[in-house]
């Protein structure tokens, strides 16, 4: 007998091994499938309204994500109603690859339709805030700063709330983006043959669209927009790190780098100046239907009134590097003669020895610098740059009065103080003062109001002012109650800064003061240009005379017509005026 045939008939030994008993967690979801498939035979028709429901949404969500633009005033019904060639070479992809390459090509592509999702979000919010598009490279680290700016604008909760939904928002564009890939593609695979004749369908009629330019309200049927996107991201990380290099060339290169002190502004020794920027003080608050009015009438009998004390000016426009907020790049901008336009040339300039124009007044070593900063809340390390001896910030002036939505405190009280603590004190030396005013920073609600200055004490007197005002929330999604109350912030700063100067200027005093950048677009409009308001006031007819070559216009208001310079053009026109002599620094 063969010797496998008699293995084969040998009994077997070995131990029977029991089957492994179901645990209880696979025993309830069992249950649970069981139950669900009986519910869905039950119930065909209600489970092919819920498939087919989904699977409309995932429709719509891949097709509006597609399509949808990068600024909230080009969100209308038109923009939506396009035939995205992304969709088209997405379906066409699906159809040819086998399951599991698809699955994988469908959770990848849907995750970074839902990044760019969010890149378009985020370009929404800065083009409405700051006016220009959201930097891949340079703005995240502002995110933090808009987190602090919702918060002391409108409370700790809402700012957790809105950190929250942040966070789930992104979670679940995302995630959600990618199972409707998903789904589609699934879709796509089970009815290859339809899927097929509709994508090529899908293709012809894209091409004649946009071979023929074919419009709808005028917006373009065919589209690329999601394609166009990546590409502009992918521009500006290119753009942005090419400037990077460049821009640390530029800073090296100083006209007036190597002027020596007594070569530095001998026309203005001997007087105070005090260099002012006011919050969100731009063009639209002098020339806007819905402000003007208001803010005009203030700077004509501010002018006025300082006449009577014995106070002229000259005024012009600026454009600023920025627009909307980021404050400190309209500073810097106007201080180093440099166009800082982003945070990036801003390290760069903070961090070289490129004269600021503060800087130069301390280079002489003929004044004593200071500066009064109420926004500042942490350590400010700029002050080195600005050449500033010593500064104040928001918990350095005895203030214990309200916070005025982001404003620490009102403009009034902070001259006050500056008055108090800096400019009154004696000096073997006059002062140079660099002031950051806060009043007219948004949301522009609650809204300080005048009061005796002998009142001021340590600001208590503003509780009931600060009651009785307007809530953020009560405004701050409204355009025309936003445009009426930044026109009464502006009035107020403008009406603060004009009277400490009547009450506390003398013969010596020079007040430089301007905008950093226009207010955002809610309050300026979509197209508003980046001009600023500048003027310059003295009692010495001598410091006017310097600049009557400028063209600008007597008193507070400049003319529509006023020349109009780059604010990085400034610093240098500001030196040479006042007898600066150039002896240029080269990399």
């Amino acid at each position: 007998m063969p010797v496998f045939t008699r293995l084969r008939q040998q009994p077997d030994t070995s131990p029977e091994v029991e089957p492994e008993s179901p645990s209880p967690q696979q025993d309830a979801r069992a249950t649970l499938r069981t139950r669900f498939a009986d519910w869905r035979e039950r119930h065909p028709v209600p489970v092919r309204v819920v498939r087919w429901t989904i699977t409309i949404l995932a429709a719509v969500l891949v097709l509006g994500a597609l399509v949808l633009p990068n600024k909230e005033s080009a969100l209308h019904a038109g923009r939506f109603v396009r035939i995205p060639v992304e969709a088209v070479l997405g379906a066409a992809v699906a159809l040819v690859l086998p399951r599991r390459p698809r699955i994988i090509v469908a959770v990848v592509s849907g995750a970074a339709l839902g990044a760019l999702t969010i890149l378009n979000l985020l370009d929404m919010g800065f083009w409405e805030y700051l006016g220009r598009h959201f930097n891949l490279v340079l703005d995240w680290e502002l995110l933090p700063d808009a987190q602090s700016y919702v918060q002391d604008s409108m409370g700790r909760a809402v700012a957790i709330s809105a950190t929250v939904g942040a966070f789930v928002l992104v979670f679940l564009l995302l995630s959600v983006m990618a199972l409707a890939m998903v789904r589609l593609s699934n879709l796509l695979a089970r009815n290859k043959q339809a899927a097929t004749r509709g994508t090529l369908a899908a293709a012809v009629v894209w091409v004649l669209c946009s071979a023929l330019g074919l419009q709808l309200g005028g917006t373009p049927l065919a589209s690329d927009r999601a394609a166009g996107a990546v590409v502009l991201q992918a521009k500006g990380v290119r753009q942005t790190l090419k400037d990077e290099a460049d821009f640390q060339k530029i800073a090296k290169v100083d006209e007036f780098g190597n002027t020596p002190p007594s070569q530095l502004v001998p026309d203005l020794r001997g007087k105070d100046m005090i260099f002012t920027f006011i919050e969100s003080y731009g063009r639209s608050a002098i020339e806007d239907p819905v402000e003007a009015p208001g803010v005009d009438a203030t700077l004509d009998a501010r002018t006025k009134a300082l006449a009577k004390a014995g106070f002229h000016a000259k005024s012009g426009w600026l454009t600023s590097a920025t627009y909307g907020g980021s404050s400190w790049l309209g500073h810097s901008t106007t201080m180093s003669g440099l166009w800082i336009d982003n945070q990036n040339r801003y390290r760069t300039v903070m961090a070289s020895d490129h004269l600021s124009l503060t800087k130069a007044f301390a280079k002489t070593g003929d004044w004593d610098t200071v500066g009064i900063m109420p926004g500042v809340q942490k350590g400010w390390p700029e002050s080195k740059y600005y050449g500033l001896q010593s500064y104040r910030n928001a918990f350095q002036m005895g203030y214990q009065g309200p916070k005025f939505s982001w404003s620490t405190m009102p403009d009034q009280y902070a001259l006050q103080a500056f008055q108090n603590l800096e400019h009154s004190k004696k000096r073997s030396k006059p002062l140079m003062s660099l002031v950051i005013l806060t009043s007219s920073h948004q949301p522009w609600a609650p809204i300080p109001k005048m009061v005796p200055w002998n009142d001021l004490g340590d600001g208590s007197v503003f509780n009931a002012i600060h009651a009785a005002g307007k809530k953020p929330a009560d405004i701050i999604a409204s355009s025309p109650k936003s445009q009426a109350e930044y026109g009464k912030s502006v009035q107020y700063s403008v009406t603060a800064l004009t009277q400490w100067l009547e009450r506390y200027g003398n013969d010596n005093t020079v007040l430089v003061f301007l905008g950093d950048h226009q207010p955002i677009a809610r309050v300026s409009g979509n197209h508003a240009s980046r001009d600023v308001p500048i003027s310059i006031v003295a009692k010495d007819p001598k410091v006017l005379d310097k600049i009557s070559s400028w063209g600008w216009t007597d008193g507070l208001r400049p003319a529509h017509n006023a020349p109009v310079w780059k604010m990085s053009a400034f610093r240098d026109k500001f030196l040479t005026a006042y007898g600066s002599t150039p002896h240029p620094k080269k990399s």
